[in-house]
Parts: C-alpha cells; structure tokens; sequence
C-alpha cells in the first residue's frame, strides 16, 4: 500500500532519517513511518517548510525528473528593500554557479508580499537589525538545483534570510505548525502537478 506525508519541514532539521552527528532528522518526528517511506527531493538543514514523503516510486521519479517541471512556491525573506529591477531579474532568469559550473535559471514567477506572511515561528528566530529592513516575497520555481533560491537571491543583491517551501503545486502547508504531519490521500494526487 502506497503512503504519502506531507511534513512541515522545522528549520535546522536535515532532510533524511539517518544520523549525522546530534542534527535532528526526519526520524525525530516519524519514529512510526514504515523503512521504505523516503522524503522526495529535500529541503537544506536551514529552510523550512512543505516536504512530502512517500513509498510511491512513480511519484518520486515524476516530481525528481526535470522534465516533468512542476511549480514549488518559496516564501523568501531577504535582507533589504526589495526592487521592482531584481524582480524582474529573478523572473526572467538569471545565471547561478551550481557544482563549480554557470546555470541560466529557468523564468520564474516571484511577487512581491507586503506584508510578512502567515507563518510559523522560527526557532530560533531571525536576528532582528533595527536599521536594516527586510522583504517578503514569493517565488515559484518549476526547477530545483542545489540551494537555487540563496543563490538567485544573493546574485541580485538580496541575501536569504529565511526560505520557506510554502507548496508543491497546489498542495501547501498552510495552517500545519512546524513539525507537524499529514497523511495525504491518492485522490489529492494531482494537486501536486
């Protein structure tokens, strides 16, 4: 039987069930999870948000393939005020350096959020500057390379602050705390693509 999960993903917990040194992992929240459930893709130890774990061998080679691009939307806190020039930048593609070699960046939709989003509290929380604004936005990406959102964000000027999975298609974490768990059905399915 097919099990799919669908994990609020804490800050500073790694994206796998074996151990490294006294990081927490995947195991630390799903001790009950049968051997054969493994995270599709990954979030870096320090992002957050919307995982989903499955024992659905199609359903992982469909949402790894590069060819089935399917959207993910981040929510992104950089450091600074955020310019209409770098989102246009960002949406059109730019060029990142990912395993030692230059890749152009697929266009993307990135919309600039007024207000700080909905969101659980981090732990521990951003270091608050008091004369250094910050800005939200959000940024769907239908590709996924090694830490692609710090490096697009950084190369227009904007560092990551704090990066937030909010959905995979149209399945999202909205409402989950930090580290809680869903059990997802099949009918929901294709709301991922």
């Amino acid at each position: 039987m097919f099990r799919y999960f669908i994990f609020y993903k804490p800050y500073q917990v790694l994206s796998q069930f074996s151990k490294e040194g006294d990081k927490k992992t995947l195991a630390d929240y799903f001790p009950f999870v049968e051997k054969d459930v493994y995270p599709v893709g990954r979030l870096d130890y320090d992002s957050e948000g919307i995982l989903l774990l499955t024992n659905d061998k199609k359903l992982t080679h469909r949402l790894l393939e590069p060819k089935y691009e399917h959207p993910r939307t981040y929510y992104v806190q950089v450091e600074g005020k955020m310019t209409d020039e770098a989102i246009e930048k960002l949406q059109k593609g730019i060029t990142i350096s990912v395993n030692r070699k230059q890749h152009r960046t697929a266009t993307s939709k990135v919309i600039w959020l007024e207000n700080e989003p909905a969101l659980p509290e981090r732990n521990p929380p951003i270091r608050f500057r008091k004369n250094i604004p910050t800005s939200w936005m959000a940024l769907t990406l239908t590709e996924g390379k090694n830490r692609q959102v710090r490096k697009m964000t950084a190369a227009v000027g904007f560092p990551t602050l704090r990066l937030v999975r909010y959905s995979i298609g149209e399945v999202t974490v909205e409402g989950m705390d930090s580290g809680a768990i869903v059990e997802f059905d099949e009918k929901n399915l294709m709301k991922l693509f």
